[in-house]
């Protein structure tokens, strides 16, 4: 049994098929999750970073663009910020 996360997340992706995020991307996911957990509540940062993988967005690419959205007031429009 998996004790750490490194672990886990080495287990989990081998029981998918895949490789396990390397060092960087580790790093770029989790500043991404960082972001969104900032940005609004906890919970947004596992669904961010879902989102980003369907979208088939790098992790960096993701949280360069998430750290551009802007939510208006009530939340019923988000849009990127800055351009």
């Amino acid at each position: 049994m998996a004790t750490d996360a490194e672990g886990w997340i080495e287990a989990f992706a081998r029981a998918l098929g895949l490789d396990a995020p390397s060092a960087p991307e580790r790093e770029a996911i989790l500043a991404l999750a960082g972001v969104a957990a900032h940005a609004s509540e906890r919970t947004a940062a596992p669904l961010a970073c879902w989102l980003a993988a369907r979208a088939g967005l790098d992790p960096e690419a993701a949280r360069a663009l998430a750290g551009r959205i802007e939510v208006e007031p009530g939340g019923a429009h988000p849009h990127p910020g800055g351009d």
